[in-house]
């Protein structure tokens, strides 16, 4: 196949759509009306930093929530194994008649009917051909070599394209005809779902919100360490959660994962959070003021909702959010209550015993556009 940029032979999706897809693909073997040994391996394709490991995790939730059973993920990647890390290692029987291969760890996995086993093999296109040859049979024969995977054991590779100019070699034919394939796109709807629930801060879902343009600015044509991604704004936010969010003192860490161009700009777009509203009054209910300006409205619908997540069991602290959200312009009132939604995987029935939110979805659901 020819990994392009795009690719027309195969379909396109962001992380949330790739997620739904393929565990509707998976629910009915899963739940025992299948088998996963019947259905195709999948092969995700995609930028750096997009969000393909990350969506194998969110199917394996997503199957856990479903079915009630635990999910094991393993993430091999492959470009730091050899072949023998996969195959296992050869020693003599004990009459030596013949050579046994041991399983190695990383294949031993729980057969129990209770366990649904994901096997991420991660960076396929990056390995060395003869890793990738190990790994195809696994793709293609849920085996290696002597050790089989377990019946309760589905697999999804993924990898770089051709066109990134990443350390990538071409899947042959043959194999890549044996494959289910997607190609991931950037997608800031699905980033921010993530994010929201992950506790990503609130200044760079944010900005990413004003700016979804500037969630992913790979460019395989330079030459360029940092630059941005899903992945380096995660990881950016990893490091402003550490400090309290004061990007100032942290801006040459934030260059160096998302590029200077991005952080500088970054930099610039935070100092409208000194023209917001105290969110803890928000909360309180005591705030009536809601500013007029767009980019002041995104940065306010990321804080109360990055403050949310810690007044999510208080219901009268909620509502009197509720009830401010209400006062918003529509748009920024339901992005609120689409974040408010995603803030834990309990939280809808939390939610929906406030008497005020109960009341919302009644008025307004209709613009939440399937999130409720």
């Amino acid at each position: 196949m020819n990994e392009g940029v795009p690719n027309p032979n195969i379909p396109t999706m962001g992380v949330d759509d790739v997620v739904e897809a393929l565990f509707n693909m998976y629910y009915g073997a899963a739940t025992g009306h299948g088998s996963f040994r019947d259905l195709p391996s999948v092969m995700l394709w995609g930028p750096p930093g997009v969000g393909k490991s990350q969506g194998v995790r969110q199917i394996g939730d997503r199957i856990a929530t479903a079915t009630g059973k635990r999910v094991n993920v393993t993430d091999i990647r492959l470009l730091l194994y050899s072949p023998n890390d996969l195959l296992g290692l050869p020693v003599a029987s004990d009459d030596k008649s013949r050579v046994i291969w041991l399983r190695p760890e990383v294949l031993s996995m729980d057969p129990s009917d209770d366990v649904v086993n994901v096997l991420l093999l991660d960076e396929i296109s990056a390995a060395p051909p003869i890793v990738q040859a190990a790994a195809y049979q696994i793709t293609l024969d849920r085996a290696c070599g002597e050790h089989r995977l377990p019946e309760n054991c589905l697999v999804i590779a993924a990898g770089n394209r051709l066109s990134d100019r990443s350390t990538t070699y071409r899947m042959p034919k043959a194999l890549a005809n044996r494959l289910l394939h997607i190609e991931v796109e950037p997608d800031f709807a699905s980033w921010r779902r993530w994010a929201v629930g992950a506790g990503v801060s609130d200044k760079i879902i944010a900005y990413l919100a004003f700016r979804p343009d500037r969630l992913m600015a790979f460019d395989a044509t330079l030459d360029d360490h940092a630059f941005a991604s899903p992945r380096s704004w995660a990881m950016a936010s990893n490091i402003l959660n550490g400090i309290k969010g004061d990007i100032e003192t942290v801006f040459p860490l934030i260059c160096g994962l998302v590029g200077t161009g991005a952080a500088s700009e970054f930099r610039a777009w935070t100092r409208v959070y000194h023209q917001l509203p105290d969110v803890e009054n928000i909360f309180a209910g005591k705030e009536r003021h809601v500013p007029q300006k767009a980019d002041a409205l995104y940065a306010l619908v990321s804080a109360i909702s990055a403050h949310a997540r810690y007044y999510l069991y208080n219901p009268t602290a909620i509502e009197h959010s509720i009830k401010y959200a209400q006062r918003l312009p529509p748009d920024f009132s339901v992005m609120l209550l689409k974040d408010y939604l995603n803030l834990a995987p309990d939280c809808r029935e939390t939610l929906m015993r406030i008497p005020r939110f109960s009341r919302w979805v009644g008025e307004m659901g209709g613009l939440l556009n399937g999130s409720f």
